[in-house]
């Protein structure tokens, strides 16, 4: 069963692993080494997010084809961070920046999808970077971490 506090417990375990620690491929490479897809965090999380959506707790606002929602708003005991989650199905976003970075976790719902290119796992995008996310091939859940909750839309 998936809720809302089950779900906030979930993310405790993933920014354990990632506080203190420079956003950057070797964040990536061990996110992906210890809570990648086949860990067992990786697959709860994975439950959770798809039990959230089907239960309309999660990803329940629309806007340009993309179902998204702020999960959690900030909080201390993610050491900061805010998490979100999207559901996309072949299309591109609104292109962003993260001021502070940005944690990704990518969960296709078609066997195929690519979020920004990659598969299913973790994608750590630094502070300063920016993209317009894009998944290919198909349809996929995507979670991210912001610190602080910082997202810029308004830079290009």
């Amino acid at each position: 069963m998936s809720t809302p506090e089950r779900f906030h417990a979930l993310m405790r375990q993933v920014t354990d692993l990632t506080a203190g620690q420079a956003l950057d491929g070797a964040l990536q490479d061990r996110l992906n080494r210890d809570a990648g897809p086949g860990s067992a965090l990786y697959t709860d999380i994975f439950s959770a997010c798809r039990q959230g959506v089907a239960d309309g707790w999660m990803c329940n606002r629309e806007g340009g084809g993309i179902r998204y929602g702020r999960v959690i708003k900030p909080a201390d005991d993610l050491a900061g961070c805010s998490v979100d989650v999207v559901d996309m199905d072949d299309l591109a976003g609104p292109h962003h920046a993260h001021p502070n970075g940005e944690i990704d976790m990518i969960m296709p719902l078609t066997a195929q999808a690519r979020f920004d290119g990659h598969g299913a796992g973790w994608l750590v995008y630094g502070p300063g970077s920016a993209h317009a996310p894009t998944v290919t091939q198909g349809r996929a859940l995507v979670l991210y971490l912001l610190p602080g909750g910082a997202i810029d839309f308004a830079r290009p």
